[in-house]
């Protein structure tokens, strides 16, 4: 079936693209007219893929969903940035990828892994809430309702 495994540098402009695809779809969810991740280039990526965990998902040999996440001095972690390409959705690759870094996430005795989403993107929200996140407060810091949500281990 399909592979998650830590991204390498051979990997970011795929990761680049899933990115491009996932959050053109996000800012059409959330209502809103741009975001950050818009922006990124392979240098970004290729920065997160030295200093942060960034996983990828493999299906016949192509990347096909990524997601980066931050480990913080106190035992906690920042996810972002998570997609699956436009072509692969709805077929247990975002699962996948989840399950893989609960499991590290588990391993590194990590306590509680935090991200932000459009509150009002309500596939991402339920997407979050089947895997045992919940919404810890709402912010508008970026000019549109963000959820933080957290899951604790």
């Amino acid at each position: 079936m399909f592979e998650v495994k830590k991204a390498t540098k051979e990997d970011a402009d795929s990761i680049l693209e899933i990115t491009q695809q996932a959050f053109e779809k996000y800012i059409e969810m959330a209502g809103i007219e741009d975001t950050a991740a818009l922006h990124e280039t392979k240098e970004d990526i290729l920065r997160d893929i030295e200093t942060k965990l960034v996983y990828v998902a493999y299906l016949n040999k192509v990347v096909v969903g990524s997601v980066r996440v931050e480990i913080r001095p106190d035992n906690t972690a920042y996810l972002s940035r998570f997609g699956v390409s436009d072509k692969y959705q709805n077929i247990g690759i975002g699962k996948a990828i989840m399950n893989a870094f609960d499991m590290d996430m588990h391993s590194m005795g990590i306590k509680r892994v935090d991200l932000h989403t459009a509150a009002k993107a309500k596939p991402l929200v339920r997407f979050y809430y089947g895997r045992n996140f919940y919404v810890d407060s709402t912010t508008k810091d970026k000019g549109y309702i963000r959820a933080l949500m957290c899951k604790d281990y």
